[in-house]
């Protein structure tokens, strides 16, 4: 399945940017006082195209594969979590599971390279490039070929899905060490500064954690460029969000980004294309160690910072009431003059004297 990076466009639109300030200004309440909810409304109107956005039939993708590399000790958890927590979410009983139930959001988990084969059912895609990426310590994790078909997969499940909202989730024990490479390399930041405790390891596993990144990392010296940090490092779950951010672009969508494993996938598409990072909201400031530094790289900044270090979408689906909230003040708050409310530098009608 060839795969070719598409073209974004720059969405800077200053006459629309213009309108929401001020709309947004004129709205009942002292200039700026919603904060950073004005800010997100306008990045949302931008993106939406809009002076009044409306978020429709909101999407959560868990992209889940599992990584060769695992098997170094690199997690607190065995691989076999993966597929475990894969029917966990299709169950319903994982935290995204509750919270897309919550908020009235579409959960879709995708197979993207899970060791482990799964009875078909709704809400499941199969897009399995194999079981599983190769262990990045003897070579690269997936081949440029396997690289591109993962990024197709993801680019053609967007364009089958609904609404004007991705949010990206993921599932992949050994993942924090693919982003965590994904980020020294890409961003020239030493990996031991990249490298948090995953799912759980104490302060001895993380420095091994880090000796071992350290080993792929020199193995893959050459692997400079986005694509092929990609191909090298892993995963499949990675690589397929690669293509569906992009995808998402492409076609205008809020693309909700999650944790680190969720923004190191933004990461590559930025570097492959700068304009993708004008559609994305980031959800959260995960307490993985590297998310801190990523976003600094990106220059974005976050909307909430709640020590979160799950994964799964579980913060894009939490931080999600914001965007609904931010769009709804902008559709439907009311204007001084459609109030009949003064402004801080008016003098009050006859009428509203009266009143």
């Amino acid at each position: 399945m060839p795969f070719q990076v598409p073209s974004i466009d720059d969405i800077t639109q200053p006459a629309l940017a213009e309108r929401l300030q001020r709309q947004l200004d004129n709205k009942t309440k002292p200039l700026g006082s919603l904060g950073r909810i004005e800010v997100l409304a306008q990045r949302l109107g931008l993106i939406l195209g809009s002076e009044t956005p409306e978020l429709r039939a909101p999407q959560l993708v868990v992209f889940a594969a599992d990584h060769g590399l695992a098997a170094r000790g690199v997690s607190a958890y065995p691989s076999d979590v993966t597929w475990q927590m894969v029917e966990n979410f299709l169950a319903g009983g994982a935290a995204v599971s509750v919270l897309a139930r919550q908020h009235g959001i579409g959960l879709t988990v995708v197979d993207c390279g899970v060791r482990h084969d799964f009875a078909p059912r709704a809400g499941l895609v199969i897009s399995k490039v194999a079981p599983g990426t190769a262990d990045a310590l003897e070579g690269p994790a997936m081949s440029p070929s396997q690289c591109r078909v993962a990024m197709a997969s993801g680019s053609a499940l967007v364009k089958g899905l609904p609404g004007n909202a991705l949010l990206l989730g993921e599932m992949g024990i050994g993942n924090t060490s693919a982003a965590s490479m994904l980020l020294a390399r890409l961003s020239g930041i030493d990996v031991a500064d990249c490298t948090g405790a995953g799912t759980g390891l104490d302060a001895d596993a993380v420095q091994r954690k880090i000796g071992i990144l350290r080993e792929v990392l020199a193995r893959h010296v050459d692997a400079r460029e986005p694509l092929d940090a990609l191909a090298a490092f892993g995963g499949f779950e990675i690589a397929t969000m690669v293509g569906a951010v992009l995808r998402a672009a492409v076609e205008r969508r809020v693309v909700v980004v999650d944790g680190f494993i969720a923004s190191a996938a933004v990461l590559v598409a930025s570097h492959l294309q700068p304009a993708v990072l004008q559609r994305c909201v980031f959800a959260h400031r995960s307490g993985e160690r590297g998310h801190a530094l990523m976003l600094a790289h990106l220059k974005v900044e976050p909307l909430l910072d709640l020590g979160l270090r799950l994964g799964e979408g579980s913060g894009a689906a939490m931080a999600w009431p914001l965007l609904v909230s931010a769009c709804a003040i902008l559709r439907e708050m009311a204007s001084f003059e459609a109030a009949g409310v003064s402004r801080q530098d008016e003098a009050p009608t006859a009428a509203q004297r009266q009143a």
